[in-house]
């Protein structure tokens, strides 16, 4: 199960840490993990923002309107001195230029009015250690009462510095409006104020102080007005900044770019410097604008942005919040989780230019851990794990939480690991940059797993006894990660009575050798060997409906298996090799039968039916080469699984074994899974109807023993009919419709299907089809239900015109 975190949300000052000066951005929610159980995903993203100190907010200060007044006509063809808003410290919030008090311009981020808006603007006031001490500053539950008339305004250096006053509401009034403002307004995120909170008249002054330095207001008072409770409200009345209009708009991303220190004005200095010191910030900040690397951000979310300015007409803070919250929605709808806009520049010019830092990975660390989670040397090596990253949580891209996680489903599918984590984190060095750790916990390499299972079959009399238990189950070992390089041998041993298991031993030994073209080569191939043993019961040997009943014949295969499985993405794959094996058939008493057998009127069985192998001893050996391609393009939609599915698979007899075998057998599946609908996607929304298209169709030119042919009819072939009880042929052709539909956490479906040997059962030797009163064709309808694993099908078969009820296990496509 994949979950993905939540959107990031913004707080408000009040509840932000204290400690650092370089702000960081998190998102609330804990590092990407997946565990061997759960297969969760949570990404957790910190973007390290430029620090207030180092932003180009202070070196573009915006001359007071006094100054340019006096050099007007000495720089009257100077080009337009630039202005930058700062949001470099928390993105939630605007902070900008624009107005300090009566004694300058302010402008560049907010200035203090006292030297023309240098210094740093709102954040880092904002995050200041004077307001964050404020802001921490515990709050006693106790107040007094103002002790003044109810239903008066009181002016802020009227109140007492000796009371501590409850504030019951907050209002913001906004002049150019003349009307107030909701709590849904983007002013309210800048007020540390809360109502319900008691506060002295030292901290109501701050918070005045730090919203008129902010540079967001030409104006801004605040004022109370007395409640009979003896509380107080609240009013902020305010005149928004404004700057020109823009008709360009430019997006870049600053995550990596050097910062300068800005060089404080002097106030010392003659109107001719101011002048030129106006004109160097501004060519400093074009070199800047000129040296960053355009943002990811699509030409027509841009297209979106400027029309907004257009409309606007003057640019103000709330135009500007609004395209920060455009910006940083795309950003966060693409998965780009450590984005965050961090300043606008250029604000009284005709173009805005809107700085974002991105999150660029500036290191990728892979560390291991042991069960305690201490550091330690892992015994996998670290090219295993870097191949399977996507390149996309490489240095040099930006981080996504798609590739992480991608980077978790493709780590997992190693099977080396009890837990990973992948958390990305600030780079301390390079400011902006973000740091992916890949955690990782390995499994145990050496394994071993018996699972067993009690059949009581009849005793003497038909009546089970104690000593009628008959045990059975599989042993299991596994020795993985062999030289760190994922390389494993496995092996298990499987029957269903453990006191005589000669009767049905099944065994399996392989070697797996992934990188068989090297560790560092990108082409992505595995090698398996492996040697078995196994006995089904074939389906061939199979009674028509009505028919008698039909004794068993059972296949037992023992041989060795080579492959190279070339791997050209997750889900589609090339699989070619060679098959050596010796093959048996046995009738239920394990003796080598050489023919198939019936059952006689008087009870007695003939075996004169159809022959069981190719050599006619009962005992066939053959070699031959196998292939196989995938082309899997199917993904989950909301749990429901959609696309296209294409498998070919050909086996070429080489003439080597028992009458010189040489055939060719292929087979094609097409399998399309279309969505009827398109839904929201996201954890706990409702999957979409769905329509599935089947067709499956096989055919062999050559020698053709009649454990190998074709077999119609069972819960993967045409459901309603049992294995093979259709027929058995040389080529048949097999159709399927289905149609899902989503019901309260599962679905339901309908389905029909048809099966059809092409005339080809004839061409089987002994041809079974017939002997077996079989028909060769058939077809089903029913409907079903999916409960968790099993599926709870009623399905009718047109042969009998009966119905029947199965419960299976897995998937039918």
């Amino acid at each position: 199960m994949l979950a993905a975190a939540p959107p990031r949300t913004y707080r408000t000052p009040t509840t932000l840490p204290s400690s650092s000066s370089a702000r960081k951005l998190a998102s609330p929610s804990s590092a990407a993990t997946a565990t061997n159980n759960t297969r969760a995903l949570i990404v957790k993203c910190c973007a390290v923002s430029p620090s207030s100190s180092s932003s180009p907010l202070s070196q573009n200060p915006k001359p007071s309107p006094n100054l340019l007044q006096n050099v007007a006509k000495t720089v009257a063809g100077v080009t337009t001195v630039t202005l930058v808003l700062n949001l470099s410290n928390f993105p939630a919030f605007l902070g900008g230029g624009g107005g300090g008090n009566s004694a300058g311009g302010g402008g560049g981020g907010g200035g203090d009015g006292s030297n023309g808006g240098g210094g740093g603007g709102f954040w880092r006031r904002l995050f200041g250690p004077q307001l964050v001490a404020n802001a921490d500053e515990p709050q006693s539950q106790e107040w007094d009462s103002h002790g003044l008339p109810a239903n008066i305004v009181v002016q802020l250096n009227k109140l007492s510095g000796f009371k501590k006053y409850k504030v019951s509401e907050i209002l913001f009034f906004d002049r150019r409006r003349w009307s107030t403002v909701g709590t849904e307004d983007s002013f309210f995120e800048m007020v540390s104020l809360r109502p319900g909170g008691v506060y002295t008249k030292a901290q109501l002054q701050k918070e005045l102080e730090t919203l008129a330095n902010c540079g967001m207001f030409e104006k801004v008072d605040l004022e109370g007005k007395t409640n009979p409770d003896g509380t107080l409200g609240v009013t902020i009345s305010f005149t928004e900044s404004t700057w020109q209009s823009a008709d360009k708009f430019r997006c870049i991303n600053v995550g990596l770019m050097a910062q300068s220190k800005p060089i404080e004005m002097d106030p010392d200095m003659t109107d001719k410097e101011k002048m030129e010191y106006f004109r160097n910030q501004e060519k400093d900040y074009k070199r800047r604008i000129e040296r960053a690397r355009p943002c990811l951000l699509p030409a027509p979310v841009q297209r979106e942005v400027l029309l907004m300015l257009r409309e606007q007409g003057k640019v103000s803070a709330r135009l500007l919040q609004k395209i920060r919250d455009r910006v940083q929605k795309w950003y966060q709808d693409e998965g780009y989780a450590c984005a965050q806009v961090v300043n606008f520049g250029n604000l009284n010019t005709k173009e805005v230019v809107c700085e974002v830092v991105e999150g660029d990975i500036t290191q990728l660390v892979i560390q291991f851990q042991d069960k305690l989670g201490n550091f330690v040397e892992g015994n996998t090596q670290i090219p295993v794990v870097k191949r399977e990253l996507p390149k996309q949580l490489r240095p040099g891209y930006v981080f996504n939480i798609e590739a992480g996680k991608q980077a978790l489903r493709n780590i997992n599918s190693l099977a080396l690991f009890s837990n990973i984590e992948v958390n990305p984190r600030p780079d301390e060095k390079n400011e902006g940059g973000i740091i992916v750790e890949i955690k990782l916990k390995e499994l145990e390499q050496k394994t071993a797993e018996v699972s067993t299972e009690w059949s009581i079959v009849p005793g003497r009399g038909g009546y089970p006894t104690l000593a009628s238990l008959q045990p059975g189950g599989t042993v299991t070992f596994e020795h993985r990660n062999l030289n760190g390089l994922n390389r494993s041998i496995l092996g298990s041993v499987t029957t269903s009575n453990f006191y005589n298991p000669q009767d049905d031993l099944a065994f399996k030994l392989e070697y797996v050798h992934p990188y068989l073209d090297g560790v560092y080569n990108p082409r992505n191939r595995s090698l398996r060997v492996s040697c078995f043993n196994s006995r089904k019961l074939s389906p061939v040997f199979t009674g028509g409906p009505g028919a008698d009943e039909v004794p068993p014949i059972w296949v037992d295969r023992a041989g060795m298996k080579a492959n190279i499985t070339e791997n050209f993405n997750r889900q589609s794959k090339f699989t070619y090799g060679l098959v050596m094996e010796e093959i048996t058939t046995r009738d239920e008493r394990s003796h080598i039968c050489s023919n198939g057998q019936r059952v006689l009127p008087s009870g007695g069985v003939s075996e004169d039916g159809p022959p069981t192998t190719l050599s006619g001893t009962g005992i066939d050996r053959v070699a031959f080469l196998q292939s196989n391609i995938t082309r899997d393009n199917t993904k989950f939609v909301n749990g429901t699984i959609v696309g296209e599915r294409n498998v070919f698979q050909v086996d070429q007899g080489l003439g080597i074994g028992s009458k010189f075998p040489f055939f060719n057998r292929h087979q094609l599946t097409l399998t399309r899974f279309f969505q009827l609908k398109e839904v929201e996607e996201g954890a706990g929304k409702p999957p979409p109807p769905v329509l599935v298209l089947h067709g499956h169709y096989g055919g062999c030119v050559g020698d053709l023993p009649s454990y190998d042919a074709f077999t119609l009819g069972g819960p993967y072939s045409v459901r309603g009919y049992n294995m093979g009880e259709i027929g058995a042929a040389r080529q048949i052709l097999e159709l399927a419709a289905e149609l899902r539909i989503p019901v309260k956490g599962t679905h339901v479906y309908a389905f029909a299907e048809h099966g059809n040997d092409l005339g080809s059962s004839k061409d089987v030797k002994g041809n079974p089809t017939e002997v077996y009163r079989r028909v060769g064709h058939g077809s089903s309808y029913g409907v079903g239900v999916k409960l968790g694993l099993v599926r709870a099908e009623y399905a009718v078969d047109h042969n009998s015109g009966s119905g029947s009820v199965f419960f299976r296990f897995g998937e039918r496509f």
